[in-house]
């Protein structure tokens, strides 16, 4: 269902939107001004997208999770387990959350254009290819 892969979408894109935000607040060591800047621009555009999906269930009558507890538990990504990783491993577990958002963006997509809802696929595609871009960028700090 379109609103259930929406929901994991909103979910899985605020969990990636607070891990982003809080490595951008804890970030430390030599290479700090390079990463603290990537990730403020990569939370505050997550962030932005938060506010996309919530609309977008909302143009099919569901309703956005109203607790962190709802979000945690209809996403597909990890919280941060309360330890400040390293610069390196920061962008290494965004990589990983935002290959995860990517799948459940697909899944959307598919469902959308499932239900004919074309609106919310071309929403969905301006999302995949925003994230497909940020994988690329993520893959390249490790190189």
């Amino acid at each position: 269902m379109l609103a259930d892969s929406l929901r994991n979408v909103l979910s899985n894109t605020f969990i990636l939107y607070f891990k982003a935000h809080s490595y951008h607040w804890n970030v430390e060591g030599s290479d700090f001004e390079q990463y603290h800047s990537f990730l403020g621009k990569f939370y505050e555009q997550v962030f932005e997208e938060t506010d996309t999906v919530a609309e977008l269930m909302r143009t099919l009558d569901a309703y956005a999770p109203t607790s962190l507890t709802k979000l945690i538990s209809e996403a597909n990504l990890d919280e941060n387990e309360g330890v400040v990783p390293s610069g390196l491993e920061m962008i290494s577990n965004l990589k990983t959350g935002n290959d995860r958002l990517l799948a459940s963006l697909y899944t959307a997509y598919k469902d959308a254009e499932d239900a004919s809802e074309f609106g919310i696929s071309n929403a969905i595609q301006d999302l995949i290819t925003s994230h497909e871009k940020q994988a690329w960028m993520l893959r390249s700090f490790a190189k």
